[in-house]
């Protein structure tokens, strides 16, 4: 009996998620790394510049399965979650929430508001803005990358060191597709070898 209930133990241990986010008072779910701001964007965005980091918005959802598939199987992940903490700064918006942000043109409204403007249907939508930005239009519009919903560990790695690297701004032509493409390729090989 001792024995089936240590491998009992041991299964249900196995089935439970490594490392899963917290879940805030909003029902979201909130990273170590994610910033608590006033979500006024231009500050936000000062304050990602001064740290040397890109500005990312991210938009999640009370009850979001795919969020929560983030939250409990991606950025668990040590390597992916010490890359975002050292070089982006995150700012959680709530696709349903009432509470008031800034957008980059100076139009302040509800969080829930801000997402119809902005045109988010799904959660999660990942924003990554440059680093300057005009004054005139909307984040999403001024947006280097937007990743909707969720992607598996290596998908996001990609897309995180894909905008990390400014590959969006090369004249090499690789997009994000070819660039991910390529790094599936490399770790593919490096497996092998």
């Amino acid at each position: 009996m001792k024995r089936f209930l240590m491998v009992l133990a041991a299964m249900v241990g196995l089935a439970m998620p490594a490392m899963a986010a917290e879940m805030g008072d909003d029902g979201l779910h909130k990273e170590p790394w994610f910033r608590d701001t006033f979500k006024d964007l231009s500050e936000d965005l000062a304050e990602a510049n001064a740290e040397g980091k890109r500005l990312v918005i991210m938009v999640e959802q009370r009850g979001c399965i795919y969020c929560k598939k983030m939250h409990e199987d991606v950025y668990p992940d040590p390597e992916l979650s010490q890359f975002i903490e050292d070089n982006f700064f995150v700012v959680q918006m709530n696709l349903h929430g009432n509470d008031a942000a800034i957008d980059l043109d100076g139009e302040e409204m509800e969080q829930s508001a801000m997402m119809r403007k902005w045109g988010i249907l799904f959660t999660p939508t990942v924003i990554f803005l440059p680093e300057e930005v005009s004054a005139d239009k909307p984040a999403p519009m001024q947006a280097v990358a937007i990743m909707p919903g969720a992607f598996g560990r290596s998908t996001t790695l990609d897309m995180f060191t894909w905008v990390k690297e400014k590959r969006y701004d090369l004249d090499n032509g690789e997009d994000f597709q070819r660039y991910h493409a390529r790094r599936i390729e490399e770790r593919n090989k490096a497996k092998s070898e």
